[in-house]
């Protein structure tokens, strides 16, 4: 498994955290970065997965 795929996941578990808890708080800006950074790992994570794929493909 890819580097990229284990940081994207904990990229998107930090990010819903962080967007439930400015829900919670009533803070928009934190709500916002929580989302951004599930966007960002969702990315991360695709990434790692056509790394792997790409692997897996040439044997290496």
């Amino acid at each position: 498994m890819d580097k990229d795929r284990i940081e994207g996941a904990a990229k998107q578990a930090k990010g819903a955290i962080k967007e439930a808890a400015g829900k919670v708080t009533g803070d928009r800006a934190t709500e916002i970065e929580g989302k951004a950074d599930k966007a960002e790992g969702k990315v991360q994570n695709a990434v790692g997965g056509a790394k792997d794929k790409a692997r897996d493909a040439t044997g290496h």
